[in-house]
């Protein structure tokens, strides 16, 4: 009875990947099949064990391609629409993940990074990772969010604006000043002014002052007097270091290695370098 059961499962995610389907739940498949929820669930687990099925959430299987199987789940591009329809939550693919897809990054990244309205746990995906990161408003920031064709589909990422504000509110997800500026030299040249001028006040001010100082730094005016105009009249624009976390102190009294941009009004603890490319 169970070889019988474990044939029909394997014809039955066979046709769906054949169909273009990479994903499913058990309460999709419970019906078909006509059997018990307990019995399904060790069905399926034996397929997992196999490496045909992998489940980053309770109840939902991604079925893994034959060229994929060494790897231990496809890439996450594949299913990562269907699985945040599943979770119920808007999201867009960012960061250092969002720059790669717009051709700013200088190297491979294997970190998946998802902003969504919730706090999710990270998820192992074969050879990635899976991390969320929080944000609430994300229907104010529709406009500035893109559909990218996948293998399987869709997904939606973060326009260039989107992604090179993101890098900053979002540093410590993005390995840092050094590589956010060695990202934004590729990425600036794609950033649309009109476009960035409407995005920034969805962001705190300090999150402005310092892209617009790695822009400048960057070599990209145009976009750097953009955010420059959004903070002019702003009576809140004033002395901030640079990092976040740092304590913050009066410029005035700033000694040994730290330097002030007038600009920016940001104190600086050693200027941020860019990778060569």
């Amino acid at each position: 009875m169970m070889d019988e059961i474990q044939e029909r499962l394997s014809a039955h995610v066979a046709n769906l990947l054949a169909r273009g389907q990479i994903a499913f739940t058990v309460e999709d498949t419970l019906k078909s099949l006509s059997v018990s929820k307990n019995t399904w669930v060790k069905n399926a687990q034996r397929l997992k064990n196999k490496g045909r099925l992998y489940s980053p959430r309770q109840g939902y299987y991604v079925i893994v391609p034959p060229q994929f199987m060494s790897w231990g789940a496809p890439p996450p591009s594949w299913f990562i629409d269907d699985l945040m329809q599943h979770e119920k939550r808007p999201y867009y693919v960012g960061l250092l993940k969002a720059a790669e897809l717009h051709d700013a990054a200088h190297q491979a990244v294997m970190d998946f990074q998802v902003i969504t309205t919730a706090r999710l746990p990270k998820i192992r995906a074969g050879r990635s990772t899976i991390s969320f990161h929080y944000r609430q408003d994300l229907a104010e920031l529709e406009p500035f969010i893109v559909k990218r064709k996948t293998d399987t589909g869709t997904m939606r990422i973060s326009s260039p604006e989107l992604t090179a504000l993101d890098l900053v509110r979002y540093s410590h997800a993005a390995a840092g000043f050094d590589n956010i500026l060695t990202v934004l030299t590729e990425l600036g040249p794609k950033l649309d002014g009109a476009r960035l001028a409407i995005l920034c006040p969805q962001f705190e001010r300090t999150v402005r002052q310092r892209l617009g100082y790695l822009l400048s730094r960057a070599g990209h005016a145009l976009a750097a007097d953009v955010i420059h105009a959004s903070l002019r009249n702003d009576p809140r624009f004033q002395w901030k270091e640079l990092e976040p976390g740092k304590k913050s102190i009066d410029p005035d009294l700033a000694l040994g290695p730290l330097t002030r941009d007038q600009r920016w009004r940001l104190i600086i603890r050693g200027a941020p370098t860019a990778d060569e490319q």
